[in-house]
């Protein structure tokens, strides 16, 4: 998987993204100086596969507080969340699925799935009237059953899109 570089982000930021030890990337890198990358450069990330290889796809709207799950670009379901409040908003940009952890306990419900950004997920919730709101910490909040549904359907590595 490729990852493309971002104003503040260091080569320790991304590792820690995605997870993975900041050895591991400078391994999959050999052409890159840890200390001087720069914005817009690739940067190589192992063992994940690359997104476009992958039939599914998630579009998340903050503003209508939907997630959409495209397979081979098409729709095939929308979702009602709940996402970020002010002052703790849900970041745009460009990420993937890395994991999933069944029964994360507490607020998170029955399902939290990570993404590529150290802290946010979209995760399930032991408050379904807080689905269609702006209520979170930044993550990504779904009726557990949703999640549950989203979380067998989708495999690791599927892109989400968060988008304003």
């Amino acid at each position: 998987m490729i990852h493309i570089v971002k104003a503040g982000e260091t080569l320790s930021s991304i590792a820690g993204d995605y997870r993975i030890s900041l050895a591991a990337l400078i391994a999959s890198n050999p052409g890159v100086t840890p200390n001087s990358i720069y914005v817009g450069q690739r940067i190589t990330i192992p063992g994940f596969p690359s997104p476009q290889s992958l039939p599914f796809a998630i579009v998340v709207s903050l503003s209508n507080r939907t997630l959409t799950l495209l397979y081979q670009g098409q729709i095939r379901k929308v979702y009602p969340v709940g996402v970020g409040r002010m002052l703790h908003e849900t970041p745009v940009g460009n990420f993937i699925i890395i994991n999933k952890a069944p029964n994360p306990g507490g607020p998170y419900g029955t399902m939290w799935m990570s993404l590529s950004k150290k802290s946010y997920g979209i995760h399930g919730t032991n408050d379904p009237s807080s689905i269609g709101k702006y209520v979170s910490r930044g993550c990504i909040r779904m009726y557990n059953q949703d999640v549950e549904e989203l979380s067998r359907t989708i495999p690791i590595g599927t892109s989400v899109l968060i988008r304003p």
